[in-house]
């Protein structure tokens, strides 16, 4: 069955969804708290070798960013439980982790720290937690800050609480600082960059394997109810078909005035709708066995969307526009792609009241693929009819079976094809058929056969 995909925008940037945020977050206290833990605990050790007693200058000043540290973590740990917004707590938790970088640089000598690497670290998971803009942000942020900690120290109005003497930024040749700056600018740039780049990778990759496996989800829970469904249809509709033929005989019989004659011609018409969702219904369950053939997705597009538009009651003010590729070949039977653009158009049109529009596009997509849009700009769907609208007879219509998201999915499942909808309550839906791509067929004189 189609999947969905509640937090897909266009351009695939959007981060995780809110539940993915707070756990991040959660391991990201956890992991801060870890870190900074051993990192000071081991300067402390150290400078408790060095020094005999526990309330010198540095070690004063360890203990207190340590017990700073200790005390966000647990406004952290609140805030994730109570506090507003996960977003706002991530822009929140990684600004101020910019500053205690910068001030564990400061307590452990400034220019000659070695904890100067720790601006990547945050820069990190700045790209894995926020947009690449932002990561791009935090990056400056963290350059920035270096670069005013050791112009400050260079021109000795600060002075590191941890440092050597001979290892002070006013001892270093000016060229030499700049040097320094620049590198770790440069360097919080290029991780925020690749940082972005394989986050925004992961999170297409995780959306396409939740939508791979929605869709075989359905697959299998839709198979056994089809099956068992089939047989039971084929029973109907044998004993229903012998109906109508009986009462049209009946009716043959009687007077043209006759009340019973009038009656029998609303059991007909009630006869021939249910025939006719039987008929929709065994589509569902077993799609009629048609061999696949090369077509131009181009021409049966815009034949079927030429077509549809002539249809008065689908289009009424709607107005539906085609942007399409030429030379993009699929393999699937024409009559079958026609009457899934068929049922997917008539839902985009019902679902805008009055007037709108109907976008049909395609674009090529990785691995030999072309995805087919219809986008409408109606009512859009609610988060929580989105996992119903592909099961048999769901429908929100006042007249509707519900089966024709249902015969789309088993049309394009018995082709080994997927389709995808992403939709927003009052910015429309859009529906994608994914397509697996082929070389145009060839004549006998070599050329594409464009027949």
């Amino acid at each position: 069955m189609a999947s969905y995909v509640q937090d897909v925008v266009t351009d695939g940037r959007r981060s995780s969804g809110p539940r993915d945020l707070y756990e991040k977050l959660k391991w990201l206290t956890f992991f801060r708290l870890v870190v900074t833990t051993v990192l000071l605990g081991g300067t402390i050790a150290l400078q408790l070798a060095e020094a005999a007693s526990f309330l010198t200058r540095p070690l004063l000043a360890l203990y207190g960013l340590t017990a700073a540290i200790f005390f966000l973590s647990a406004v952290y740990a609140w805030l994730l439980k109570y506090g507003p917004g996960h977003r706002f707590q991530a822009y929140l938790q990684i600004v101020i982790d910019t500053g205690i970088v910068s001030a564990i640089i400061f307590i452990t000598g400034g220019f000659s720290s070695i904890f100067s690497f720790l601006y990547l670290v945050v820069v990190i998971y700045a790209a894995l937690l926020l947009f690449r803009v932002w990561s791009l942000l935090i990056a400056l942020l963290c350059g920035l800050q270096y670069g005013v900690l050791i112009l400050l120290e260079y021109l000795a109005m600060v002075r590191p609480v941890i440092v050597d003497p001979l290892s002070l930024a006013s001892n270093t040749e000016g060229p030499q600082l700049v040097y320094k700056v620049l590198m770790t600018w440069m360097a919080c740039v290029m991780v925020a960059l690749l940082g972005s780049l394989l986050a925004e990778q992961a999170r297409r990759s995780r959306r396409e394997l939740d939508a791979m496996e929605a869709h075989v989800k359905r697959v299998e829970k839709l198979a056994a109810v089809g099956e068992m469904a089939a047989g039971l249809a084929h029973e109907i509709k044998n004993p229903l078909a012998s109906l109508s033929g009986s009462i049209q005989l009946l009716q043959e019989d009687m007077a043209a005035d006759s009340t019973h004659r009038k009656l029998m011609a609303i059991v007909l018409r009630e006869t021939d709708r249910l025939s006719a969702l039987l008929n929709d219904f065994l589509l569902f369950a077993r799609p009629p066995a048609k061999e696949p053939e090369p077509i131009d997705l181009e021409k049966v597009v815009a034949e079927t969307v030429a077509l549809f538009e002539k249809d008065t009651d689908c289009t009424r003010l709607v107005a539906i526009k085609a942007h399409l590729s030429s030379g993009v070949w699929v393999e699937m039977n024409p009559a079958h792609l026609r009457q899934v653009l068929w049922n997917l158009l008539g839902n985009a049109v019902e679902a805008m009241d009055g007037d709108g529009t109907v976008a049909v596009s395609m674009d090529l997509a990785p691995k030999g693929q072309v995805r087919l849009h219809i986008r409408d700009t109606g009512c859009g769907i609610p988060s929580e009819k989105l996992r119903l609208i592909f099961d048999p007879f769901y429908t929100t219509k006042a007249r509707g079976t519900g089966l024709g998201l249902s015969i789309v999915h088993s049309i394009l499942s018995a082709y080994g094809y997927r389709l995808d909808v992403n939709s927003q309550v009052g910015s429309g839906a859009t529906f994608t058929i994914n397509l697996n791509r082929i070389a145009p067929p060839r004549s006998a004189s070599g050329r594409p056969d464009m027949t």
